[in-house]
């Protein structure tokens, strides 16, 4: 009982801690003049991630790198199949072409660059340096496109002080620091309980908990209609998840970060197709109607039922990944090639108007 107070009491501060914490940088950002999509990609994706800033560092620290793995790996799976799907069962959001033409392409050269980089079991210092130096060069493209389009962040009239704004982002990481500890050692107290893996538990509890202010931030997002924030949100986290979290856990991480055969062989495969599905779901009509939602929102369900039969070796387990494998991917594949064909003619049979 006392295990399970606190790691909900761990959860509640990350997530006060990141509403806090983008709150004070969102009105500093909006005050330099920084566009909704930039905002929506950089400062409120970066606010939304430090839960999982803080757990993967502190967990790496702690020499629990399965936990610090699974939980940037999970909380990226997470955002897009459970917090677009859902976002996108409640209205269709729509996409801007910056996220088709720059983002998105970015968000799965870098899954593919941390895949690469854990194929020998390990993420080594200079590795997570350069995962590091990646963030940043993103923010400055990311600016620089955004101040290019012209587009511009309102400013909040009657909005605090900046000194308020400042207070909050201090705040908002105090407890972001303080719950993330709580959480993390819960949550191997609760794993080693049960018998299930470290990594699993970074997959699933660890990974969603994380990503609760990404479930928040996103789903208000499309209710009030700023839809870029919605998604831009999304798609910044996970870049963030990869080049500033697991950048700068294999570096604090004693001899580099280690990586479990099993997150190589499926979790990473998992996390990149999720990433190159987003493609051609966002190309078409640049919008994600409610049936790509339901799609992506049922592949996570599969996903978790898929990890909690086999870390409990359940018999269900060889139909289950069959019915995966031979059946509902491949029509999923086809159906958005379908799709995809029929909007590329579409758009080569638009004639321009005189």
């Amino acid at each position: 009982m006392l295990t399970a107070l606190t790691l909900i009491a761990g959860l509640a501060l990350l997530i006060w801690g990141a509403d806090f914490l983008v709150k004070g940088a969102s009105r500093v950002a909006v005050g330099f003049g920084i566009s909704p999509l930039v905002v929506g990609l950089t400062v409120v994706a970066f606010g939304t991630s430090s839960p999982e800033m803080a757990i993967s560092v502190s967990s790496a620290w702690k020499g629990e790198a399965d936990i610090a793995v699974g939980n940037v790996i999970g909380s990226n799976i997470f955002n897009v199949l459970f917090i677009l799907g859902l976002s996108a069962l409640i209205t269709p959001l729509l996409v801007s072409k910056q996220l088709v033409k720059l983002d998105v392409p970015i968000m799965i050269g870098v899954s593919v660059l941390a895949f690469v980089l854990s194929m020998d079991g390990r993420i080594a210092f200079w590795e997570g340096a350069i995962l590091f130096a990646g963030v940043i060069g993103y923010c400055t493209l990311a600016i620089r496109v955004g101040r290019a389009s012209g587009e511009k962040g309102e400013v909040i009239e009657g909005a605090p002080h900046w000194s308020v704004n400042i207070a909050l982002i201090v705040f908002g990481l105090i407890l972001l620091v303080v719950g993330s500890q709580w959480l993390v050692s819960a949550a191997v107290e609760i794993a080693t309980a049960m018998g299930v893996t470290e990594l699993v538990i970074g997959l699933t509890i660890v990974a969603a908990g994380t990503s609760m202010p990404e479930v928040a931030t996103s789903i208000t997002a499309a209710l009030r209609g700023q839809r870029d924030i919605a998604v831009g949100n999304v798609v910044g986290s996970n870049i963030f998840n990869i080049l500033a979290v697991l950048g700068l856990t294999a570096m604090v991480a004693p001899g580099g970060l280690e990586v479990s055969d099993a997150a190589i062989r499926f979790d990473y495969p998992v996390m990149m197709a999720v990433a190159i599905a987003c493609l051609p779901i966002f190309f078409v009509g640049y919008t994600i109607q409610r049936w790509e939602g339901a799609l992506f929102f049922g592949y996570y369900v599969a996903y978790t039922a898929f990890l909690i039969l086999d870390a409990t070796g359940h018999a269900a387990l060889p139909v289950f990944s069959n019915a995966m494998m031979w059946f509902v991917v491949p029509l999923t594949v086809i159906t958005l090639f379908v799709v995809l064909s029929r909007e590329i003619r579409r758009r080569r049979g638009l004639k321009p108007v005189a």
